[in-house]
């Protein structure tokens, strides 16, 4: 939609919002894009941290990571797979048109589509009714104790706006295929998306009809994707931006000391790691033919053993990286420090390993980076290739922009590759089943992009998933993640400390899950 339209239209719907005397604009800057403005196609941290400002679920955060009502009032748990939510009256979306529980039973729907990568915030759900207008009751496929966690992240889209732009179907971002939802957004939340220019900027107005108060004064945010890590710095530096989120390990210092700046910082809630292609009889992109070497634990763990994690945190994050054992977080439900137990640098016990597997000499792969996504998320993978070069592993580095990146990963055309995954639900089985559990057509396996299948774990994760008995549940997560890390499914590297920058008169609040919330954002004037 062009701007002038986009003006008039709001217009027309009394939604024009004039700006208080006192309210500010917020220019934020970071390395990423959005992949897309439909909320139900990319489960993608960038992604969401922009849209949650025009989308909302039934639920949300607050402040401390505590989940509250947003467009649920209030529930009710009728018995063990049935639960009823009031919804909140007199919300509105942003053309106007008011919310009602058939929005919530289409975006149900619509949420679930196999060419998104969303499910994993409605898995146990079968089905959403509508009771009235403003009542619906979701029905359970089993016990569900996480479920006011797990639909934080379940946008809530108008049927309406959907079926008038001919916008009913989720966007496939593989194939390349856009829908009017792709580059617009009609949703609830604490701001309007004016516009979006990929790879330029995103701008979002405040929405003057929404149904909540927002604490800060920031009418407008102009978000800006800088892929370059001195041009970003450079930016904040200039004044050019208020607030910077990816940070350059290498400046922080720098700006600390900046008189006109401020850093404030906290671990954020992501495990960076390499994924392994363990499905394909043959490896793709590698020297070895006729069969897949990542197949075999002994191999996947020499690739374990030649990582030296220390160094990484040192050398490459200049301490910015707490070097990881486990496939989650601490601070998430299921994390135990007496398991995450971080493998020493051994690349001669790798080697041994490699020749036990078959593999003397070692072989050759390849590895998929993105080189725009996450903290020095190049400069990792090629600290790898020599580690894993001291083994004898002979790695080609493919680097690429991520949204490239992710299109070549979800059609699961890698040998290994580089991930980082956040734990929306603070819950252990939000990886478990996402990342581990094997790959089908709905939620299970939605980012398995190394197609790992282990039965014995299917099970443990299928009974997670419904256990209410918060012991036994913990006890089998305990078991889910200490096999997941024995059998090295995956190669951990390390839990990623997120500072951000700003100017000393932007205030905001620091998010684990590294997605700032304007509505908490607030700028002093200067004199």
């Amino acid at each position: 939609m062009k701007v002038g339209h986009f003006l008039w239209a709001l217009a027309a719907a009394g939604l024009l919002y004039i700006a208080p005397v006192h309210a500010q604009v917020l220019r934020w800057a970071a390395q990423d894009d959005v992949l897309t403005l439909d909320p139900h196609s990319q489960n993608h941290a960038t992604t969401i941290a922009l849209l949650q400002h025009a989308y909302e679920g039934l639920t949300r955060y607050d402040k401390n990571f505590q989940f509250e009502a947003a467009l649920a009032t209030s529930w009710e748990q009728i018995s063990p797979t049935h639960w009823r939510f009031r919804l909140r009256r007199d919300v509105r979306f942003h053309d106007g048109a008011p919310f009602t529980a058939e929005d919530v039973a289409f975006s149900f729907q619509r949420i679930r589509q196999p060419q998104g990568t969303m499910q994993i915030h409605v898995a146990g759900i079968s089905e959403v009714k509508r009771v009235d207008e403003h009542t619906v009751d979701l029905m359970l496929e089993g016990p569900n104790p996480i479920l006011l966690r797990q639909i934080v992240t379940f946008p809530i889209m108008s049927k309406a706006w959907a079926e008038k732009n001919r916008s009913q179907n989720v966007q496939d971002v593989k194939s390349g295929e856009a829908n009017f939802a792709s580059h617009n957004a009609n949703g609830t939340g604490s701001y309007l998306i004016k516009s979006w220019e990929p790879d330029k900027r995103i701008v979002l107005i405040r929405n003057p009809r929404w149904w909540d108060k927002v604490e800060g004064n920031v009418s407008e945010v102009i978000y800006l994707p800088i892929k370059a890590d001195a041009t970003r710095v450079a930016a904040l530096l200039s004044g050019e931006v208020d607030l910077l989120t990816d940070v350059p390990t290498q400046d922080v210092e720098r700006l600390r000391r900046a008189a006109n700046l401020k850093v404030i910082e906290g671990p954020e809630n992501r495990v960076i790691f390499i994924g392994m292609d363990q499905h394909n009889a043959e490896l793709k992109y590698a020297s070895v033919k006729g069969k897949n070497p990542f197949k075999d634990a002994r191999v996947r763990r020499a690739l374990n053993l030649a990582v030296d994690r220390e160094a990484i945190r040192r050398v490459t994050m200049r301490g910015l990286s707490i070097p990881a054992g486990l496939m989650v977080t601490p601070g998430v439900n299921g994390y135990a420090k007496d398991i995450d137990l971080v493998p020493s640098a051994d690349p001669e016990g790798a080697k041994k390993l490699l020749a036990e597997a078959g593999y003397p000499e070692g072989f050759e792969f390849m590895l998929d980076c993105p080189n725009n996504r996450y903290v020095n998320d190049a400069q990792i993978c090629q600290a790898l290739v020599g580690m894993w070069a001291r083994a004898g592993l002979r790695v080609n580095l493919n680097t690429m922009p991520f949204a490239t990146y992710m299109q070549k990963v979800l059609k699961m055309d890698s040998s290994a590759y580089m991930l980082g995954w956040g734990i929306r639900t603070f819950d252990a089985l939000y990886m478990l089943q996402s990342v581990v559990r094997t790959k089908t057509s709905g939620a299970d396996g939605s980012i398995n992009q190394g197609r790992i299948s282990d039965p014995t774990l299917d099970n443990m994760i299928d009974a997670i998933k419904t256990e209410v008995d918060l012991n036994r549940r913990n006890a089998l997560i305990r078991d889910a993640l200490l096999r997941t890390r024995d059998q090295h499914y995956y190669v951990p590297i390390h839990y990623q400390l997120r500072p951000w920058a700003m100017k000393r008169n932007v205030t905001t609040v620091h998010r684990m899950n590294d997605a700032p919330e304007s509505r908490f954002a607030r700028i002093e004037p200067t004199p």
